[in-house]
């Protein structure tokens, strides 16, 4: 079964750096994407998301409040806050909810420890 990955912001071209940095990560992933909190939640309710990479600043919803919706909903689903707001309270707010922190400019690198670790926690069944 294939791993389908939620991609959140507000920004379509940051949408499309995270969608190609994963791409190249994990390569057999499919990518859907949400511009912001009520789309990725109509999204996830539709089902078949595994894994979630939020922006942290959105209109509305912000993306530790969407993890913590998430986190409620799908307690062991992989979630990564993505954000150039590198600030203690940030990276402690997303711990909270056990999501990976992970600074913008988003890159392959950036990234790398977040995917493998989802990968890792969905072939062992942990969804």
């Amino acid at each position: 079964m294939a791993t389908t990955v939620l991609i959140v912001d507000d920004s379509k071209l940051a949408r499309i750096v995270a969608g190609k940095a994963i791409q190249a990560l994990e390569p057999g992933w499919e990518r859907v994407e949400a511009s912001n909190a009520d789309e990725a939640l109509a999204r996830v309710a539709a089902g078949g998301v595994d894994v979630a990479v939020l922006d942290f600043n959105m209109p509305g919803k912000d993306g530790l409040a969407l993890a913590a919706e998430l986190r409620a909903l799908h307690p062991s689903m992989p979630l990564a806050i993505i954000t150039a707001n590198v600030q203690d309270e940030v990276i402690a707010r997303a711990r909270a909810v056990n999501a990976t922190f992970v600074a913008k400019p988003v890159t392959e690198e950036g990234l790398r420890g977040f995917v493998s670790g989802a990968t890792l926690r969905l072939r062992a069944g942990v969804r």
